[in-house]
């Protein structure tokens, strides 16, 4: 049954990465289509996907429309927009003799792709408002549950916790980062991560603004960077203050047999009132497979369990098979967001990383970036929390291509608006070799940045175990 289960559930994900991601494409390039044919220009060809075909047909317009193999994006072929043989084929003999476009017309049939896919985002942000959402715990709150006072680096090594050294203490509450005002530990987490700020010898540094006591001041904060499977980002060791809710239990785990289910409140473990979504687990990485009690409440009712962890093969080594993991706890709360909120929540956190990802002084890289397999893989977890945060992702989503479109980088939408102020600036074309060239070189490189994320996707996918602490991993070969 599990197994059948698995495979409708993988289906489903496949189902969901074909209609929203494949849709986001297509209304992108329908925005070019119809705003082309608005402005009375010549339209080859509609592609969804680049290089040979896979199916395609003529329609009675004239128009070839086709799904190509190359599964990164689509085009429509407008030999008045832009010179594009390289890419998209050479254009036919009547094609060459169209008068060219108005300087106008170009930047609004550029520019629509990007406008259609804030309006896809703007319309799933209204059935997200509609539907509602439940809360995520770490939307709801800014005020610190813990404070680490080691972090391990991902390669066995440990060092004093950022916060901890700075005197952060749990309680407080994170009121900004570096001047930037925040209202959840989204916020706080984006903001480290994204970060650029450095001290005196270079080092990473964030200045946080706290509340402490009726007391607000500014502490300096130097985030230590931590390995996440492949990935190296900056953390600061600090937990938000939350309920701690039991979003699944293992079939046959010791939570299953002691009687545990989804939805109880965790409160206390031996007899430790748990202020943070890490607290079992840390718990019981200290404690490993020795008993432990839980307190928890039930429809209003308290409760104790006494369960010892399993040992597994793979980090966390004890387990007792539930699932409370930080900010995906959810609650019983439904949101029901205004959609331009939403989308104001998207470009803030859009801009933030591609701030980032253009300031030398940041620790974010092309090589965190995601392509499309890293998109599916998202969309997939996406699907296993509800069909609302499939739509919330693909908000962000659709807001994130518009925004890289709209660069002003040759073979890109940007692109295309730029050539176009230049010529209209100095009067005349520009030449079609420098077009041309610029464009190849381009795409050459896009290309190779898209193939790039893509191996770096997949090793997130499948090889992206995490790495184990030194003097935890097991010396013998894991028990059977």
């Amino acid at each position: 049954m599990q197994f059948i289960q698995a495979i409708l559930s993988n289906l489903w994900a496949v189902f969901l990465i074909v209609l929203f991601f494949g849709g986001s494409i297509f209304v992108h390039e329908l925005g070019h289509f119809l705003a082309a044919r608005w402005r009375g220009m010549k339209v080859l060809r509609f592609s969804i996907g680049f290089g040979p075909k896979i199916l395609g047909w003529r329609g009675r317009d004239g128009v070839e429309y086709r799904l190509s193999w190359i599964p990164l994006g689509g085009y429509v072929a407008l030999p008045q927009l832009a010179d594009m043989a390289a890419i998209e084929g050479a254009p036919s003999a009547e094609a060459e003799k169209l008068p060219p476009a108005g300087y106008l017309d170009k930047v609004l049939v550029a520019a629509a792709g990007a406008v259609f896919n804030v309006l896809f985002a703007f319309a799933l942000a209204c059935i997200v408002w509609v539907v509602g959402q439940r809360v995520l715990v770490g939307e709801q709150t800014n005020r610190v549950g813990m404070v680490r006072e080691t972090i391990n680096l991902g390669n066995g090594d440990t060092v004093p916790g950022p916060a901890f050294a700075a005197g952060i203490r749990a309680d407080d509450i994170i009121l900004a980062i570096d001047g930037k005002k925040v209202a959840s530990f989204s916020d706080i987490n984006d903001l480290v991560l994204t970060g650029a700020g450095r001290g005196g010898n270079g080092e990473p540094k964030a200045v946080l603004t706290l509340r402490r006591d009726g007391r607000v001041f500014d502490v300096d904060v130097y985030p230590v960077m931590v390995s996440f499977g492949i990935d190296d980002l900056r953390s600061i060791g600090i937990e938000p203050k939350m309920q701690v809710i039991i979003a699944g239990v293992t079939a046959g785990s010791p939570a299953e047999k002691a009687g545990l289910r989804q939805g109880d409140i965790i409160t206390h473990v031996n007899a430790q009132a748990v202020q943070y979504g890490g607290f079992i687990r840390d718990t019981i990485a200290r404690t490993k497979d020795a008993p432990v009690t839980l307190a928890y409440k039930r429809d209003g009712q308290a409760g104790t369990v006494t369960l010892s962890p399993q040992k597994t093969s793979t980090p966390p080594y004890y387990q007792i098979g539930v699932s409370l993991d930080g900010v995906y706890v959810l609650n019983d709360e439904i949101a029901h967001i205004p959609p331009w909120i939403q989308i104001k929540s998207v470009f803030t956190t859009t801009w933030r990383i591609l701030n980032a990802l253009l300031n030398p002084h940041s620790s974010i890289g092309i090589k965190h970036m995601s392509g499309p397999v890293g998109i599916a893989s998202q969309i997939q977890e996406a699907a296993r929390l509800g069909i609302v945060f499939v739509l919330g992702l693909m908000i962000y989503v659709n807001i994130s291509l518009a925004v890289l479109n709209l660069l002003p980088i040759p073979v890109l939408d940007g692109g295309h608006i730029l050539f176009a102020t230049i010529a209209k600036l100095r009067g005349k074309p520009l030449p079609v070799r420098f077009v041309m060239t610029a464009q190849s070189i381009c795409m050459v490189l896009l290309l190779s940045m898209i193939l790039y994320v893509t191996t770096r996707d997949v090793r997130r996918k499948f090889f992206n175990a995490p790495r184990p602490p030194a003097k935890e991993a097991p010396a013998e070969s894991p028990e059977k």
